[in-house]
């Protein structure tokens, strides 16, 4: 699994593929945090980084498909996927070792926005008044979402050898668990009988209910099991070929 790792990871950064997309979601979140009026940070009159955690999901819904989509779709379209095969390494190490790849490059883009929460802090009346607690969970909770998009554009990409088709495969799939389960609770026909459930099928209960900064085992829990479902998935999708 090691090898399949640093192979993924050293293919997203020896291209631009890596640079671009920290920088666009750097650039993206900036833009939003700072210049746009109906978002920025100068605007409030309390510390706050609560527009960050907000507007983090919408761009990871575009971005983290656009990282996953050559995943398997681009080992499909030039025939690698069965030099991979005949590897002494399993599926699931194979499927494993592209997602943690992935998923470290989703870190790497998180790690500067840290220099938010210092800035934030230090413009704070008096400097530091911020919910730091409330901060690190909403890390957590943003980090473990980009997991679970990880693993859905991961699965995506296994799907189909062409990386368009995986990314907006991805893209609707994402939208879905994150905010689709939300939508179909406010049908006339769920209300006040299946909503609260629907509700919590879906990613966006669990995301805003870590960021509150009360870590919940059954949030984390549901993070981890979508991950792993969505992994065992695409595991299932590469054993097709055996078949």
């Amino acid at each position: 699994m090691a090898s399949i790792f640093w192979k993924e990871l050293n293919a997203l950064f020896s291209s631009l593929i890596g640079y671009v997309v920290i920088a666009v979601f750097l650039l993206l979140l900036g833009l939003t945090l700072w210049v746009f009026p109906d978002y920025s940070i100068l605007n409030y009159n309390y510390a706050t980084l609560q527009q960050l955690f907000d507007i983090a999901p919408l761009i990871f819904l575009f971005l983290i498909p656009a990282i996953t989509m050559r995943s398997f779709a681009e080992e499909n379209q030039t025939g690698t996927i069965e030099l991979l095969a005949t590897r002494p390494i399993s599926d699931f190490s194979i499927v494993l070792g592209k997602f943690l790849a992935n998923l470290m490059l989703v870190a790497f883009a998180l790690l500067p926005t840290v220099l938010y929460y210092y800035t934030v802090s230090v413009l704070g009346s008096p400097p530091g008044n911020i919910d730091g607690g409330a901060v690190l969970g909403s890390y957590l909770g943003l980090f473990l979402l980009g997991a679970v998009f990880t693993a859905i554009g991961i699965f995506s990409s296994s799907l189909t050898r062409n990386q368009i088709v995986a990314f907006v495969l991805g893209i609707f799939l994402c939208f879905i668990f994150y905010w689709g389960f939300s939508f179909i609770s406010k049908m006339p026909g769920f209300i006040g009988n299946m909503d609260a459930i629907l509700q919590k099928m879906g990613i966006e209960y669990h995301y805003a209910s870590i960021s509150r900064g009360l870590l919940d085992t059954r949030d984390l829990i549901y993070f981890l099991s979508v991950s792993a479902l969505f992994l065992f998935l695409t595991q299932f999708s590469m054993e097709r070929r055996k078949w």
